[in-house]
Order: structure tokens, then C-alpha cells, then sequence
């Protein structure tokens, strides 16, 4: 039978080894490197992290693959830049509003079986991305896709956390911000090419292919056990009825603002200054280079550091890249802010990710889902509010503003977590 389908709706008793596994999933329990003298918390299977992993990347990929093709999409079409822009808003704004409908129906649902109901849309939307025969068509998918691909990377940090003790959850998580921050980078760099000398039709193929070889391969991936469902709304009552939650949420949305919003903006501050496209999106795409080598280094530490130390090395990195890109936007300058902000990102995102994770228990899908809500808005916020200084290449200003919000977003980050108990 299959398990993604039949999932248990009561987990079984727990053996006592188990139950002393449990007590160390508790926050406090991650908050010193003492947290790695215990026993070894036996690691989620190779071939479970690698289906998450692409999972994740996938939705990556279809997310960012569309801003390098903007120009040539609305060439081939005969629209203008504006109208194939809707494509790209349409995507983003989908994505983010059914983060919480994903959320609801995964506590509901199952985290495995809504991957796979999600995947399988978003593979009929990537399909008729590629058939489109005009901009209108195009548009719909576009924006469906980005309703489906929305449930890839919730669920999966979901997964983690219904899976993974506390103690130890870092480590997968960091794993799974590799595989994004790929998705991203991959995006960047091969879909202008692609679709230069090949078709943007091909780019958006690659992430249907993708997406209905994961429908089948995640037939092998165990639902983990949850709670009967209750009330339609009950998850969202659980989430917003805690105060850390609300306030995590708000951490995020100053993350989302200081580091995405103003990452938007790396590549038009490169072509300010005479840069070709083709370098600006290279540079820009360092970032998730950034992000998979920062990663590495998350994992080892996970256990010996403190999410605290963690947390505040990633604010540091963050800051020295906003002061690179404020003294100078030449091309050597915003590489090293690049690589710093993916630094910084898979620092600090994961850590204060791990943490969101352990907030709510009862309705971890649903919480997780407002997290990325909170994250998404705060970078749709940035990205508008900064529109203007950038169309007057006022970049010194928007740059310096990022690295002096680096510093709230940093202390209440880590004297949050600090304080944190669950």
C-alpha cells in the first residue's frame, strides 16, 4: 500500500529510548554545545534527504528561472517588458498567499501526500507554460505554477522537523538550504543561457520533467505519524495563540527585508555601473555559491556551537557585505558581498528556520507556513520601498540602510533564541 497515502493519524507508544530521545528536542536542549555530548541521534536515511533536497531545489529553479528570460520573453511574444512582468509578480505573490492553504492541508493532509498533490499541479503548469501560446496564457501558468511549487519547501522543512530531534535538526535543514540556494543559483545562470541559444520553452520544461519524477519517487518516502485533524482552523489557532510564534514571524520579516529585499538589487547596482547583464546575473548568482559553502560549515558546527554564536555569525557576515557593497559597487566588491550574504543567510536563515520549527508541534505545517509568509512580505516590502533610490542609483544609501538594519535584525535574532524556552 501506499504509504504516502495511508498515513497513521496516531503516533505509537514511545519506548524509553525514544522517550529519552524526545526530551532533547526541547529548544533548551540545542542551546549549548553540551547538546552534542549525548547520544547520537540516529540521522534522517541518505535517500529520504535526497528526494526533500530536490524537491526543494525544484521549486527553487521555477521560481527564479523566469527574471534572466523577462526581455526575451516579451521580445519573442511581441508584449511588452511590462506585461511579461505580470508573469513573474503573478508567481511571487501566488507563491507566497498559499504558504498558509499548503500549511493547513499538510497538518491536515499529510506532509508527503500534499507534496506529491502539489507537484503534480505544478507539473501541469510547467507544461503549459511551455505551450503557451501567448503572453495571457503564459501568465495563468505562471502564476499557478507558483500557487503549486509553493507547498515543495514548507513541507520539506516540515519533514525535517516532524523526523529530526531538536538537538540535532540543524544539520538536514542546512542540507536542504544547500539544495535551494542550487535552485537559485542553477536558475540564474544557465536559464538566460538556455534560453538564449536554445528556448525559454526548455527552461520552463525542466521543472515539469523534474516535478512528475518526483510524484512517483516520493511513493518511497514514509508519512510521518501526526495527530488526528480536528477543527478546519485548528492549526492556525494553535500558531497564533503563541507569543514566541508572533514573534519569530516578526524576526523573519525583518530578515526577509534586510537580506532578499535588498539582495533584488546586487545586479541592477552592477549595471548602474556599466556592467553587462550576463555578469550582473553571474554575480548575483554567488550568492547561493555562498550559501552551499556556508552550509557545509553550518553542519559541522550544529552541536558544537550555540544557535546563539551561530545566529550572530551570520549577522556579522551579513553586515561586512551590506559595508562592501555601501563603499564601492564595482564588480570585486558586490562578489564579496555575494558570497557573504549566502554566507549569512545559511547562518543565520537556518538557525532561526530550526528554531520555527520547534514552535508549535501540534500544527508544525501550518506554523512553519506563516514563517514563510512573514519572510516573503518582508522582502516584498524592501523590494518596494527600495524601488525608488534604485531607479535613481541611489545604491550607497539603500546598501548602507541594509547594513545598519543588519544590526536589530542580529540582536533580536540571538537574544530571542537566547531566551527562548519551549
Amino acid at each position: 500500500m501506499d504509504t504516502a497515502d495511508s498515513p497513521r493519524t496516531t503516533p505509537p507508544p514511545a519506548p524509553a529510548a525514544a522517550t529519552a530521545a524526545a526530551a532533547a528536542t526541547g529548544p533548551a536542549a540545542a542551546t549549548g554545545p553540551a547538546a552534542a555530548t549525548g547520544p547520537a541521534a540516529p540521522p534522517m536515511p541518505a535517500a529520504s534527504l535526497r528526494l526533500l533536497r530536490t524537491a526543494g531545489f525544484v521549486s527553487n529553479f521555477d521560481r527564479f528561472c523566469i527574471t534572466p528570460m523577462l526581455l526575451l520573453i516579451g521580445t519573442q511574444l511581441g508584449v511588452p517588458l511590462t506585461t511579461v512582468m505580470l508573469a513573474a509578480s503573478g508567481y511571487f505573490l501566488a507563491y507566497g498567499l498559499m504558504q498558509p492553504v499548503w500549511g493547513l492541508l499538510s497538518d491536515r493532509l499529510g506532509r508527503v501526500r500534499v507534496m506529491r498533490l502539489s507537484l503534480a499541479g505544478a507539473a501541469v503548469a510547467a507544461f503549459c507554460s511551455v505551450l503557451a501560446p501567448g503572453a495571457t496564457v503564459l501568465i495563468v501558468a505562471r502564476v499557478a505554477a507558483g500557487a503549486f511549487f509553493a507547498a515543495s519547501i514548507a513541507a520539506s522543512i516540515t519533514y525535517v522537523g516532524d523526523t529530526v530531534p531538536a538537538a540535532v535538526r540543524q544539520r538536514p535543514l542546512s542540507e536542504l538550504m544547500t539544495a535551494f540556494a542550487l535552485g537559485t543559483a542553477v536558475a540564474t545562470v544557465i536559464a538566460g543561457a538556455l534560453a538564449h541559444y536554445v528556448s525559454w520553452r526548455l527552461v520552463f520544461a525542466l521543472p515539469g520533467v523534474i516535478a512528475a519524477y518526483l510524484i512517483v519517487a516520493l511513493r518511497r518516502l514514509p508519512e510521518p505519524p501526526r495527530a488526528a485533524p480536528g477543527a478546519l482552523l485548528a492549526p492556525f489557532k494553535v500558531v497564533l495563540r503563541s507569543r514566541w510564534q508572533w514573534y519569530v514571524m516578526a524576526v523573519a520579516m525583518l530578515e526577509g527585508a534586510v537580506l532578499l529585499g535588498f539582495l533584488t538589487y546586487l545586479a541592477p547596482a552592477l549595471e548602474a555601473q556599466g556592467a553587462s547583464a550576463t555578469l550582473a546575473g553571474a554575480v548575483s548568482a554567488l550568492y547561493g555559491v555562498g550559501s552551499m559553502a556556508a552550509a557545509q560549515q553550518v553542519k559541522r558546527l550544529v552541536g558544537r556551537w550555540t544557535p546563539v554564536r551561530l545566529i550572530v555569525v551570520g549577522g556579522v557576515q551579513m553586515a561586512v557585505a551590506f559595508g562592501l557593497a555601501t563603499a564601492s559597487q564595482s564588480v570585486p566588491a558586490l562578489v564579496g558581498c555575494a558570497l557573504l550574504l549566502g554566507g549569512g543567510w545559511s547562518f543565520m536563515h537556518s538557525t532561526i528556520q530550526s528554531w520555527a520549527t520547534a514552535l508549535s508541534p501540534a500544527a508544525r505545517a501550518t506554523g512553519v507556513a506563516m514563517f514563510g509568509v512573514a519572510l516573503y512580505v518582508g522582502s516584498a516590502l524592501a523590494s518596494a520601498l527600495a524601488a525608488g533610490p534604485a531607479e535613481h542609483h541611489a545604491y550607497r544609501e539603500m546598501f548602507l540602510t541594509a547594513a545598519v538594519l543588519t544590526v536589530p535584525l542580529t540582536v533580536a535574532a540571538a537574544v530571542g533564541r537566547a531566551r527562548y524556552r519551549s
